[in-house]
């Protein structure tokens, strides 16, 4: 590592730079990443390109990266397979049978229910919770931007908290590359102060069950109980429709039980196994593989068994789910490659100094927090927001010797809040589509809701830093 110094920076703030200005995370971190091998070494800036995609391509000479980067395409495979083999589509008919939503509270626990139940993929909690529930919605008088903003705070806000997915991956993925010891560890000790997403599924079911309704969204509530549903016709892309499975029949409630259980319990069972009997000691990237290609197993030997696919056409779906994860992994390695190079010129230790002269340390998380609701606001990606900010905010915490957890809920819960806030938000999009709304009218309903869910977290991490750090 070269002796810190205000050049330091340079990468990451024109990876952030570029990410507000051009919203385009790739460009953004591979421009990060070129500045910082040019600043690195002796070579010109066209020789600087070279080295820099050589960089990115040593990122899967580590074992536990490259897991990490398979387990992504793994998971979109699975993810796939869910959906083609009629599996959500049997989860949605089992919650239709049951008739347990007679009224309309019950019709919003139900979306609510969904989005804590189907923790795997964020859109999928959308489109499954959307698809069922936009009907009742209509039935009982309750706003389509209600059930838009209810989805919207149980998706991206769980996947963040119950890490047995791609966003788990990639998480851990970014910790082991810059270096954490017991990635895994510290990952799970950030949950209970990621307050944030806390903040935001709490504040959802209080709005459940207080019938409370901010600002627009009382105007919306009262239009709808006047018998005027506004919004559009819900259409998602081939890639997003739930699928009937071959043959015409509606699957039972198993296809989309049985996995999601297999890949629950392997992930402890390899922390155990990998930890020699101490699951805080285990290896992380191996176990969420494990448990990953568990799943995929399970769900393609059940469709494989009841003949609704043939092995072809899996395979086919295997690689096709795979394909759909190939941004996601591209993101990972970029990111990866820049935490490295960051930390080879020591923009941590310089940022630390630095910050320690003009910032108190306890006033830190906050400022971690603000910074990475920005950046995501203006971005409209949360992943994207991880890999910016994680480089920078590890190696800060290093530079002042203070365990790290904390750190990375601020960066977690401002890059939530950031993306649940945006108006060019995948998660935003996708929420105004499955609950059949007007895209801007959930933003403008749902903003008064972020807001307060980041003004009750900025009191937190105030609190939690001035009591740890």
């Amino acid at each position: 590592m070269i002796e810190a110094h205000w050049t330091s920076v340079l990468p990451p703030v024109l990876a952030i730079g570029l990410a507000l200005v051009t919203r385009q995370v790739y460009l953004a971190l591979f421009a990060g990443l070129w500045l910082g091998v040019f600043l690195l070494g002796d070579a010109g800036p066209i020789g600087a390109l070279a080295e820099s995609i050589e960089t990115a391509i040593a990122v899967l000479s580590s074992p536990g990266d490259a897991r990490v980067v398979v387990f992504t395409l793994v998971i979109g495979a699975f993810i796939f397979t869910l959906e083609r083999s009629g599996a959500v589509r049997g989860f949605v008919s089992f919650l239709e049978r049951s008739r347990w939503v007679n009224n309309g509270r019950r019709a919003q626990c139900l979306a609510f229910f969904i989005g804590i139940v189907i923790f795997i993929e964020s859109n999928i909690t959308v489109l499954v919770a959307g698809t069922v529930s936009r009907p009742l919605f209509d039935r009982f008088k309750i706003a389509r931007e209600k059930l838009a903003y209810i989805i919207d705070s149980t998706s991206a806000p769980i996947c963040v908290l119950i890490p047995l997915n791609a966003w788990g991956a990639f998480n851990l993925g970014l910790l082991e590359g810059l270096g954490v010891e017991n990635a895994l560890g510290v990952l799970l000790a950030s949950i209970p102060m990621n307050l944030y997403a806390l903040s935001a599924v709490g504040l959802t079911a209080f709005t459940i069950f207080r019938n409370v309704n901010l600002g627009p969204m009382a105007a919306a509530e009262t239009r709808t109980a006047e018998g005027i549903v506004g919004g559009v016709e819900f259409a998602v892309s081939e890639g997003e429709q739930v699928h009937e499975p071959a043959g015409g029949k509606v699957p039972s409630l198993m296809p989309m039980l049985l996995p999601i259980l297999a890949l629950i319990a392997v992930m402890p069972i390899g922390l155990y196994v990998t930890g020699d009997g101490n699951l805080f000691a285990g290896s992380g990237s191996k176990s969420v593989l494990w448990a990953s290609l568990s799943g995929l197993l399970v769900i393609s030997i059940l469709v494989l068994a009841r003949g609704g696919m043939s092995l072809n056409r899996l395979t086919q779906t295997w690689m096709e789910g795979a394909g759909g994860m190939l941004p996601i992994a591209l993101v990972l390695v970029l990111a990866l490659a820049l935490g490295g190079v960051a930390k080879s010129l020591g923009t941590g230790v310089f940022m630390a100094n630095a910050m320690g002269d003009s910032i108190a340390v306890w006033l830190m998380p906050l400022v971690i927090f603000w910074v990475s609701g920005a950046i995501a606001f203006s971005v409209g990606s949360s992943w994207g927001t991880f890999s910016i900010m994680l480089p920078i905010a590890i190696p800060v915490a290093a530079a002042i010797g203070v365990d790290p957890a904390l750190f990375v809920a601020a960066v977690l819960s401002g890059g939530i809040f950031g993306d649940h806030a945006s108006p060019i938000s995948d998660s935003t999009v996708v929420s105004s589509l499955a609950a059949g709304t007007e895209h801007m009218d959930h933003v403008r309903t749902q903003m008064p809701y972020c807001l307060l869910a980041g003004g009750m977290s900025s009191v937190g991490f105030l609190v939690l830093g001035a009591m740890i750090l």
